[in-house]
This record gives structure tokens, C-alpha cells and sequence, in this order.
């Protein structure tokens, strides 16, 4: 359709040449019976013939743009809103393969490059299934109805007329690809610019704290001048483009005027045939000059869907089984479990094997760097173990259905993330249906951040700032424990959650945490004795092994690893 459309438009784009040339040659030929019956009383009726015939001419050249505007208008919403649609697919299709791609993924790619292939790579590939495809389409229509129409007046004409078109074409796809790689640089300084920009506002209590704002401030200028001097440069290409495109235009205009005129004179041509040309050469203008323009979107978009391809074809080191896991407590266990993470000779986890029975509490405890985390990640399956297996309720974790299982779980990760959105949003997270204010302050209240929060003048619906910068270390922590606890998961996993509290908040959270995993098996992963000095089985990590396991009566009697670390955080505790 929008090929008819555009075919349809061009033809009405011609027609007022032709009509202009016909008006001007019933004009010449009128003014010339006007002077022959000047003094006689046919002249004024021949003026009058001639008034209402110029009349008419113009009405038809109103409607020829009125029929033309309506078809460009209709070529738009094919050709132009087509692409919008791809833009759309391919985006949502882009956004899809981000949510399907694992952990691994994720730690090897930069946010920057992630964002500009759903945005620029993107935005390039409908540039070429719009407006490319729409002026390729243009340029040939107009094209052939325009030198078929030249050449059927008089070909020696449109010869010489068509002579500057080629060199309009060349200096066009030269300068469009200058422009071309100086606009990609001008983009290039521009994401560096937002890429430090944004850092900046990260750390921004970094920088004032090490009293490091005149060296940001100088970086900033660096960068602000050089960014400044690629698009001056860019400017001055453009500056030469504009006047070079005006004067070989107008130099097929000199060319069409001169020569028409020859053939005027040797009475081949018209005065009107000499209007239109000029009309021909006028709009030939744009579509030649736009190939340069189109040639330079293709490349582009051939660039940017060969990363987007590329990007698409890969496939999820995680695949989700289908086997789906009922609520209740889930029966954990690792068995002969060894990771290796790349880059790396050292194994993170080495020969791990222990049960998690439903229903109980398990401690993991080590130093840094000792595994803890790693196997956190293996319970959420963000990556398979290199060697040996992992189960809940007697089925393979490789073979359950991943969204189910992750839905019954309640994690509180290391570093806490709150979105930029109200406390009472950021605490509801997790449930996919309407929430209960009750069960927010439920929560909160557990997780003491309730008081906290009450505080502040907007109470729960006060906006947190990005990553929560408005909120302490602390209060962010007790918040991401009332976003796990909400919605009374099957399983808890807390993952050193509770470093940045004070040991009081800290014993009233585990007080109110013992009731909330009742029925539920917990993970309570810490560097702390306080926080998994109840759990029913306390593994103690070293160096990627388990090293000791038992409850903590038994681990303080066997005065190994965990009675050393004991001794250390509770240095006043008898040593017998």
C-alpha cells in the first residue's frame, strides 16, 4: 500500500508542471491576441477569457496539492507507521532476550552497551524500514515519471539538464559519509560524557567526601571540550553541504533556462515547457540529494542489525525445566557441588555436599570470599555448578520449572537494590497481585523499618531516591527483608543482610525472623555468629569447603574455625 501511495502522490506532484506549462502557454498566446485586438472590443473579452482560465488553472493546481498531501499523508501512515511497529517488535523482542539471559551474561556486558542496542541499535534499523525504504521508493517513482516526462518534451534538453544530478549524487554520498563517522564520533563524546555524568551522581557523596570536586569539575571541562570540538566539526561539514547542494541546483536551473531558451528560439520548445523543467529539476532535487543520505541509514542499520542479531541468537546458559514445585517447605540438597568461575584457576566452591530438610534453618558462615555467596546464587540458579548436582524435594534443580520456583522464594541479596519508586511499591515488589496495606505494615514491622518509615511525612508512599540512595544502609537492608518476608515464601534466603544494622535491631529482627521461618526452610548466610547461631545446621566455609557443620553448641565445643571467629566478635564470652 505505501508503494501505491507514494506512486499515487508523485503522479499528483507532476501534474501542476504540466498544468503550470499549459497556463503559461495559453497566457503567451492570449497576451499576444490581447495586443493584436487592443483597440477593439474583443479585449476585453479576451481578458476576461484569460483572467478565468488563469482562474481555473490555479484551482486545479490547489487540488493537485490538496490530492497530494492527502496521499503523502496516507504514504506516512503506511510506510512510517509500519517501521514505529518493527521499532516496537524489535524492542519488546530485545527486552524479552534480556529478561531469558543468565547471571554470566550479565557479568561480561556494560550497561551502556546493553541500553544501545535497545535504543540506538534500534532506532537505526527503523530508520531504514521507515524513512530509507520511503525515499528509495520515492526517489525511483519520481525518478522514472520525471525523466519519462522530460525526455517525452524534448530529450536534448533533458540530456543537458540531467548533467549536475550525478555530481549532486556524489558530492552528496562524500559528504553524508563525513558526516556519517563525525556524527558517530559526536555520539561517542556525548555517551561519554553521560556515562561520567552519571557515575558521578552515583558517588556523588564519594566525591565530596574526598573533596574531589575541582577534579571532577576540570575532567568535565576535558571532556564538555572535546565533545565541543567534534561538533564544531560536524557543524562546518554541514555549513559546506547546504551552499555546495544550493549552487548545482542551481546550476541545472541556468542550464535548463539557457538551453530551453535556444530551443525556444528555434520554436522546438515553449515558454511553458521551460517553467516546467524548472519545476522537474526543483523536484528532483531532494530525492537525489537524499540518496547519499540513504545510502549512509543502510549502512548503519546493516551495522546495528548485525549486533542486534548477534545479541538475539544467543541462548541462556539457564534453561528452565518443566517440573513445577508445590508450596511448603523445600527440601534442599547439594550434592559433591564444585564451581570454578571463568577467568579464574581457583574453584569457588570445591566438594559440597549437605541437606537443607524442609521446614529447618541452615547457616552458612565463613570469611571473605570463602563461598557463600556462590551458593546462594546456585539456590536461585543463576548458574549451574561446573560438577555435581543440585535438588529440592527429590527433583533435579536443572529440570524444575525456573519462574515457579523462583516465585516461592524470598531472597535478600548482599547489596540491596530499591527501585525509584515508594517504599510501600519497593516492599510489595515481589507479589504480582493487589496488596494489602495490612500486609505491608505487616512486613514492615517485621523487618523494624516500620517506625522508621512512619517518620517520614509521605510514610510508606515516600519515593526513595535511585538504587535508594534517600534511605541509610541500614534501612535499605530492613526494607529488602520486608520485601522477601511479604510474601511468605516456601524458602527464605538472607544473604549477609544484616551487616549494616546494630546488634539490637539486629536481635529484634532475628526475634521477629524466628517466627516468619517457622514452617520455612531459611538460608541465613553471614560473616556474623549472631545471625546464624540458631539456625538448626550451621555450615562453616573455607577457602570453597566445608570445613565444619553442626548446630552452634556443638561447633563452640569442637573450638575450630567457628569458636575462633566466636572468640573474635564476642571477645568478653568465657574461653572455657
Amino acid at each position: 500500500m505505501g508503494v501505491v501511495f507514494v506512486t499515487v502522490s508523485n503522479l499528483f506532484g507532476i501534474l501542476p508542471a504540466q498544468i503550470t506549462r499549459n497556463a503559461l502557454d495559453v497566457v503567451v498566446g492570449n497576451i499576444d491576441a490581447v495586443k493584436l485586438f487592443e483597440k477593439t472590443g474583443l479585449r476585453s473579452e479576451l481578458l476576461h477569457n484569460l483572467s478565468f482560465s488563469i482562474f481555473l488553472f490555479g484551482c486545479l493546481l490547489i487540488l493537485m496539492a490538496i490530492l497530494k498531501g492527502v496521499f503523502m499523508f496516507l504514504m506516512r501512515q503506511t510506510i512510517i507507521v509500519m517501521s514505529r511497529l518493527v521499532e516496537y517488535d524489535q524492542k519488546n523482542e530485545i527486552y524479552n532476550q534480556y529478561q531469558l539471559l543468565g547471571f554470566d551474561f550479565y557479568s561480561q556486558e556494560n550497561t551502556g552497551d546493553l541500553m544501545n542496542r535497545i535504543s540506538e541499535d534500534v532506532g537505526r534499523v527503523r530508520m531504514y524500514v521507515g524513512p530509507a525504504v520511503m525515499y528509495t521508493i520515492n526517489l525511483i517513482v519520481m525518478f522514472t515519471l520525471i525523466i519519462w516526462s522530460m525526455y517525452n518534451v524534448n530529450a536534448r534538453l533533458a540530456t543537458y539538464v540531467l548533467l549536475p544530478i550525478p555530481i549532486i549524487s556524489f558530492l552528496v554520498y562524500k559528504v553524508q559519509d563525513h558526516i556519517s563517522k563525525r556524527s558517530e564520533l559526536v555520539q561517542e563524546k556525548l555517551s561519554e560524557i553521560s556515562v561520567f555524568i552519571q557515575e558521578l551522581f552515583s558517588g556523588i557523596r564519594v566525591a565530596k567526601a574526598f573533596a574531589r570536586e575541582s577534579h571532577f569539575i576540570a575532567d568535565y571541562d576535558k571532556r564538555s571540550e572535546e565533545y565541543k570540538d567534534v561538533s564544531m566539526q560536524l557543524v562546518k561539514v554541514n555549513a559546506l553541504f547546504m551552499p555546495s547542494m544550493l549552487l548545482l541546483v542551481g546550476l541545472s536551473t541556468i542550464i535548463t533556462v539557457y538551453f530551453g531558451s535556444i530551443e525556444v528560439l528555434n520554436e522546438r520548445l515553449t515558454i511553458g515547457n521551460i517553467a516546467e523543467f524548472v519545476i522537474y529539476v526543483n523536484m528532483l532535487t531532494w530525492p537525489v540529494a537524499s540518496m547519499g543520505w540513504v545510502v549512509s541509514i543502510v549502512q548503519r542499520a546493516s551495522a546495528s542489525q548485525r549486533r542486534i542479531d548477534e545479541f538475539l541468537t544467543k541462548t541462556p546458559n539457564v534453561k528452565s525445566g518443566n517440573i513445577p514445585v508445590h508450596e511448603g517447605g523445600f527440601a534442599i540438597e547439594f550434592k559433591n557441588v564444585t564451581v570454578k568461575y571463568p577467568n579464574s584457576n581457583v574453584n569457588a566452591l570445591e566438594n559440597i555436599s549437605f541437606d537443607a530438610e524442609a521446614g529447618h534453618s541452615i547457616g552458612i558462615i565463613g570469611k571473605t570470599g570463602s563461598g557463600k555467596s556462590t551458593i546462594v546464587q546456585l539456590l536461585l540458579r543463576f548458574f549451574d555448578p561446573g560438577t555435581g548436582s543440585i535438588s529440592v524435594n527429590g527433583n533435579m534443580l536443572r529440570d524444575i520449572d525456573l519462574e515457579n520456583y523462583r516465585a516461592q522464594i524470598g531472597c535478600v541479596p548482599q547489596e540491596v537494590f530499591l527501585f525509584s519508586d515508594s517504599i510501600a511499591n519497593n516492599i510489595s515488589f515481589g507479589i504480582k497481585s493487589e496488596v494489602d496495606k495490612n500486609d505491608i505494615e505487616w512486613a514492615a514491622k517485621q523487618a523494624v523499618i516500620y517506625d522508621n518509615i512512619m517518620q517520614f511525612q509521605e510514610g510508606f508512599e515516600t519515593v526513595v531516591g535511585e538504587r535508594g540512595i534517600t534511605l541509610s544502609g541500614g534501612q535499605k537492608q530492613r526494607v529488602s527483608i520486608a520485601r522477601a518476608i511479604i510474601k511468605r515464601p516456601s524458602m527464605l534466603i538472607f544473604d549477609d543482610c544484616l551487616s549494616a544494622v546494630d546488634t539490637i535491631t539486629e536481635e529484634r529482627i532475628l526475634n521477629n525472623l524466628n517466627e516468619v521461618m517457622k514452617g520455612k526452610t531459611t538460608f541465613l548466610v553471614s560473616h556474623r555468629i549472631s545471625t546464624v547461631k540458631n539456625a538448626n545446621q550451621i555450615i562453616v566455609l573455607d577457602k570453597g569447603q566445608i570445613v565444619e557443620r553442626g548446630n552452634h553448641e556443638m561447633l563452640i565445643k569442637n573450638k575450630g574455625i567457628y569458636y575462633e571467629m566466636y572468640l573474635a566478635q564476642n571477645p568478653d564470652a568465657d574461653k572455657v
